[in-house]
């Protein structure tokens, strides 16, 4: 496959799949200021929307102050912000209709029609009781882009790069997400009370769509460290690292060619500490570190994969 081909199929995943995790922060961050919280806990749950996704600095240059309006604007609609659901989908399709070749008509439908309503949907129902539906609707698109890619879809190494792209992408935001999260909670300076923390923890789990499969693991009350376990090491649980890492590896072997044997063995050595790894040892290690240096780890794969198949200096 031509690495211009490759390129496109793989930004193209990568742009769906951060759209839809940019909704799961934001609505999650929705939901948790709903319940009471310490003061100031709300803004920083925006503030830490903006940190999480390395947006602080562009934001700040624009707004004073990290309030819901604000945040959700410059993370939904602002053009300037690479990384706002807007940009995401626009790029997807830009990317998509680059191998229009090579992808079904129904991948291209679907995406373009994604845009198009994207495109046309009014800033105003953000501030209104729609805003809960409007991340829903991105969260759809998104899954509904993957079940027409594996749908329709030949199993060939388009299939492979778009599956490379979307595992990828997915595995740095739950890392993110888990790291910025799990220490707002922990760490949170409001008096007990079980009902909020509950509520909190359930927020967490069902932004990444994981309250149900909790409940099926573990069928007892949600605690932090468990939580955690699912996220991290849970290889069943569809967001995971694990298996987010497993998909990445299995891929990335479809693909692989002379040049990338090295990648490859990162790639393995990875998935494999997930595999055989204990959440004991990974709070012993400290989980903001074993975090951030798994993000290190899979921003490595990103830049490797690049280098191996794809257009040389390849945007994020």
């Amino acid at each position: 496959m031509l690495s211009r081909t490759a390129d496109h199929l793989y930004w193209m995943a990568r742009y769906i799949e951060r759209a839809e995790n940019v909704a799961r922060m934001l609505d999650v961050n929705y939901r948790m200021s709903m319940v009471p919280q310490a003061d100031g806990g709300v803004d920083a749950g925006w503030g830490a929307t903006l940190s999480i996704n390395g947006l602080e600095e562009a934001f700040r240059a624009k707004r004073a102050e990290a309030t819901m309006d604000a945040v959700l604007d410059f993370m939904v609609f602002d053009t300037t912000n690479p990384s706002s659901i807007m940009n995401c989908l626009r790029a997807a399709r830009e990317n998509a209709h680059a191998v229009r070749g090579t992808i079904t008509s129904e991948m291209w439908e679907t995406t373009n029609d994604t845009w198009l309503k994207m495109r046309e949907y009014p800033r105003w129902k953000l501030a209104g009781s729609e805003i809960g539906e409007f991340f829903e609707w991105v969260k759809f698109r998104s899954h509904l882009s993957r079940g027409v890619t594996v749908g329709t879809m030949v199993r060939d190494e388009a299939l492979h790069f778009l599956r490379l792209g979307t595992f990828l992408e997915r595995a740095d935001a739950t890392a993110r997400f888990i790291d910025v999260k799990y220490h707002m909670l922990v760490d949170a300076a409001a008096p007990p009370d079980a009902a909020a923390d509950y509520y909190q923890w359930s927020a967490l789990l069902r932004s990444v769509s994981a309250f149900e499969v909790y409940r099926k693991v573990y069928r007892d009350l949600i605690t932090p460290v468990k939580v955690t376990e699912l996220l991290i090491l849970n290889d069943r649980m569809p967001r995971s690292l694990r298996r987010s890492m497993v998909e990445v590896y299995e891929n990335l072997l479809a693909v692989s060619n002379y040049r990338s044997r090295e990648t490859e063995r990162r790639a393995g050595e990875l998935q494999a500490s997930l595999k055989f790894g204990r959440i004991e040892d990974v709070f012993a290690r400290g989980l903001h570190e074993y975090l951030t240096q798994f993000i290190v780890r899979v921003n490595d794969l990103g830049n490797r994969i690049s280098n191996d198949f794809l257009v040389p200096m390849a945007a994020s």
